[in-house]
């Protein structure tokens, strides 16, 4: 089948810019897909569905490089869905981030000398939300510069009335089933902000401080004493005993006696408690239950008292004592040196460098605090967050994380879930004034002049429900039916423990709601894979932070090198649950390759290519058959790394397809083609179609130059809702491959040769190829000359140099006429390095074989393949020493 060329073939090769530069492009190509409705969703649509949900940002981010890798292989799966014929939801929204947004406001009142109290609680929400209206939500633009395909119509914020209603049921739901409870534990604490804070918003950093040991008891050596080694002095104001190890022989006549406080001169027992370690330090240490969480279990498990010494501002109270009033820090150093004074300090180390959590938030160093707050009761829901991965019913990629979510789900303690803001989801408790309770839900009345509690619930809490709240729960709602439950979660493994489980304790527990089983069977799971991928680093391959400078970020390489860049940068070093390092090489090496396509497509666009119905296979060359044959293999595996969530297979996959195959020998041997007027109207048939296809198989991971470069080759509506590839559904040519592989072969030597030879690349050098119909290469004779830049030998041919070349069924003879071009002592040169290659291959493979343990444990593959390099080295050795041989003076 034959197709005559477009009477205009430069028409659609004009309708691309002279060169591909990104700014001018993305901007108005991104809004010109939402505002065809590309990403939108139809829960009415008889297509399967397929769904992913956008962790939210928080309403006060902004992009960081962390964002654009997850956000970019989100996309790239929910593209490449959409072209199979899936229903797609990317459910797009936004957190409220109950700290991070009311110290936003804050500050900003500060400016003015003001704080939120001189408003009241009402008045500060209002201006809250007056933020979050005008400079809220900065990310989202962000977002569409990187090309995120999500259903824009569709977006949430989980402060707004539907997910409020889905944070009340649920809290009810709870509250009732005796889940939720009020109690005082120890929390993590910012005097700062003066609240708790979740364990995610702490940050352990090593500082250092100093390490005092201190004299409990008597101060003379005779009478009862013990020694212990603290980093916080101050919290000595709030020890109720000392502990030693029950099988310590130094202590064991005084456990259950009582020791003196240095300082409150209170009597405080010893205790005895497997949790102390007789061999760190002196064997004992002080407990203080209200201001450190090991001390806090030991005071449950012996009933201790449990004085909170700090208010929440960390300043020392209620100790009676001249420390009241100080900051914790101030006391530190005033308690140390009154102790010392009474010659109880026993000894210091300073510095002392020790692991101190602090808050994410405000970089204050955190307090342990002893308080009433909220809590969630979650063995059971954890314990079913477990079963569900260990049931299969959910699987972790890599397999390899389900370790570490079964040692948390397994070992989970109850979830604060208070905050003490303004800020956030108001816990729907209200208290009588006879100190009754109630829990109202989205649809009661609290009893009138009943107070509601102050706290407002974990951001947390609202964020573990987005999967189903965002679709209308705990309403029946058609969403909820299609697109629920989601397919695959998309985060990096450092948030595992944190948002994930909760996701799944919250969404088993409802997992049996009529508004989520409508209509469904098999487990209702809120996702059925999470891909756990890893951090960014930098090209040396620290970890990027603000202290070491080595941040990046993602708006500025967007601006340098184009959205494609950047995407195809972070899902090519993407793999599950590996961290990935990059650098600026590796953008404008992305660059470059988008470069590389744009030019290639031009071309083909110049001379012709048409994406049309391919004529039949006995109708086209070898090369027409060996490139769809590749392309065929390269979508099988593009196919295959997608679905294992191993996008860096597929885009090393369809770069070396489209920069090795397609640019370097296809548009090549095409323009060989091309001037044969027999061959020529198939070689731009099948060159649009591998473009087409190498196109549409591109774009998950760039989307702006395929798009641009799809349309101009097909003249198709958008690349965005093309079909994805297909199967050619034929058998592989495998003769054409060999005799291509050994075109590529000859031609590859002869260029190595003509560059020792430091022959021009375009000065053609009369050639005569002996051997050719050996090696079943005559049908490749006008590619071979072309390529190599040989002239057909004529009756006056004298051979000055040659060279043999080992093919896959003979070995052809390349003889040259380079006379007046050639450089000998170079080409001698080569050879002997050739040579001295080829010796040292032939003494590793004879050491090899000469191995008797190597020969009697070594696989027969492995054996026969190390004789057969064995024997190609000896022929090498051989024909190489003969043309050096040759070249001797006579």
């Amino acid at each position: 089948m034959t197709s005559a060329a477009p009477q205009n073939p430069n028409s659609r090769a004009d309708s691309l810019p002279k060169s591909w530069n990104p700014s001018d492009v993305e901007e108005q190509m991104y809004e010109g897909w939402v505002a065809a409705g590309y990403f939108e969703a139809d829960a009415a649509s008889d297509k399967p569905p397929y769904t992913i949900v956008l962790p939210p940002p928080n309403v006060t981010g902004s992009l960081h490089m962390g964002h654009a890798l997850n956000h970019t292989l989100m996309d790239a799966l929910t593209r490449r869905k959409r072209m199979q014929g899936y229903e797609v939801l990317w459910q797009p929204g936004m957190d409220h981030a109950g700290i991070a947004t009311q110290n936003v406001v804050e500050k900003q009142l500060a400016v003015d000398g003001k704080t939120k109290e001189d408003f009241g609680r009402e008045l500060f929400v209002d201006k809250v939300w007056d933020w979050k209206h005008d400079s809220g939500g900065t990310i989202q633009g962000q977002m569409r510069r990187l090309g995120d395909g999500v259903a824009w119509s569709r977006d949430r914020f989980t402060m707004d009335d539907g997910l409020s209603r889905a944070v009340q049921t649920i809290f009810k739901r709870l509250y009732d089933d005796g889940l939720i409870y009020r109690a005082e534990r120890l929390v993590n604490w910012s005097p700062e902000l003066r609240t708790a804070i979740s364990d995610i918003e702490v940050k352990h950093e090593e500082v250092e401080g100093e390490l005092v040991s201190l004299r409990y008891g008597s101060l003379n050596d005779a009478e009862p004493h013990v020694i212990v080694a603290t980093t916080r002095v101050e919290t000595m104001l709030g020890d109720t005993a000392v502990a030693v190890h029950p099988d310590d022989e130094r202590y064991k006549a005084l456990i259950g006696t009582t020791l003196f406080h240095p300082i409150t001169e209170r009597q405080i027992p010893i205790i005895a408690d497997d949790y102390v370690d007789p061999e760190f330090g002196s064997g004992a240490v002080k407990i203080t239950p209200a201001h450190d969480p090991n001390d806090f279990e030991m005071g449950l498990r012996h009933n201790l008292p449990m004085p909170s010494i700090m208010d929440e501002r960390a300043r020392i109270v209620g100790t009676g004592t001249e420390f009241d009033g100080m900051d914790r820090f101030e006391a530190r150093v005033k308690v140390r040196e009154r102790l010392a004074r009474e010659g109880r300090v026993v000894a210091e180390k300073r510095p002392y460098l020790h692991s101190v959590g602090h808050s994410e938030r405000s970089g204050e160093a955190i307090e342990p605090r002893l308080s009433l707050q909220w809590f969630v009761k979650v063995e059971s829901l954890s314990k079913a967050a477990g079963d569900a991965v260990r049931n299969g019913d959910t699987v972790i990629h890599p397999q390899s994380q389900e370790t570490a979510w079964f040692g948390w789900v397994d070992n989970m303690h109850d979830w604060c879930i208070s905050r003490q803001l303004w800020w956030g989801h108001r816990i729907p408790i209200w208290y009588g004034p006879n100190g009754e309770i109630v829990c109202v839900g989205p649809d009661e009345t609290p009893p009138a002049g009943w107070e509601q509690d102050p706290d407002v619930l974990d951001t947390w809490f609202s964020s573990a429900l987005w999967p189903f709240s965002t679709l209308g729960w705990p309403e029946k709602t058609p969403e909820l039916r299609k697109f629920y439950p989601t397919n695959v979660l998309f985060t990096g493994y450092d948030i595992i423990f944190f948002w994930v489980a909760r996701m799944m304790m919250f969404g088993l527990y409802v997992a049996n709601d009529d508004a989520i089983t409508d209509g469904k069977s098999g487990p209702q799971v809120p996702f059925k894979d999470v891909f756990l991928h890893g951090l960014i680093r930098d090209q040396f391959g620290k970890k990027m932070s603000k202290s070491r400078g080595n941040g990046i970020d993602p708006l500025e390489w967007i601006d340098l090198y184009g959205a494609d860049a950047v995407r195809f940068t972070l899902a090519r070093g993407a793999q599950p649950g590996g961290d990935l390092s990059i650098g600026e090489s590796h953008a404008s090496a992305s660059r470059n390759f988008i470069t590389k396509l744009f030019n290639a497509v031009k071309f083909a666009l110049m001379n012709g290519a048409v994406a049309e119905e391919l004529p039949p296979r006995e109708a086209l060359t070898d090369t027409d058959r060996w490139i769809l044959d590749r392309l065929e293999e390269v979508r099988g595996e593009v196919d295959s790394a997608f679905d294992a969530y191993e996008f860096g297979k597929a885009c090393e996959a369809l770069y070396h397809f489209a920069w090795d195959e397609v640019c370097d020998w296809y548009l090549e041997l095409a323009k060989v083609q091309f001037a044969d007027p027999a061959r020529a109207d198939n070689t731009r048939i099948v060159l649009g179609a591998v473009l087409d296809a190498l196109l549409r198989l591109l774009h998950p991971v760039i989307p702006f130059v395929t798009e641009s470069l799809w349309r101009a080759l097909t003249s198709g509506d958008s690349v965005v809702v093309a079909e994805w590839p297909s199967t050619a559904g034929v058998a592989t040519d495998a003769i054409a491959a060999q005799r291509i592989s050994d075109m590529q072969r000859l031609v590859t030597e002869i260029r190595r040769f003509r560059s020792d030879q430091g022959l021009k690349d375009k000065q053609k050098v009369a050639a005569r190829l002996v051997g050719i119909d050996d090696a079943d290469l005559t049908g490749q004779l006008d590619s071979i000359n072309t390529l190599a830049r040989l002239n057909v030998a004529d009756e006056n041919f004298a051979a000055t140099a040659s060279l043999e070349i080992r093919l896959t069924t003979a070995t052809v003879t390349v003889e040259l006429d380079t006379s007046g071009t050639v450089d000998v002592e170079a080409e001698r040169r080569r050879l002997e390095k050739d040579l001295a290659a080829a010796e040292k291959e032939l003494v590793a493979t004879t050491a090899k074989l000469g191995n008797e343990a190597f020969i009697a444990k070594a696989p027969e593959p492995v054996v026969a393949k190390i004789r057969a390099r064995k024997q190609l080295a000896e022929e090498e050795v051989t024909r190489i020493a003969a043309r050096l041989n040759d070249m001797a003076p006579a």
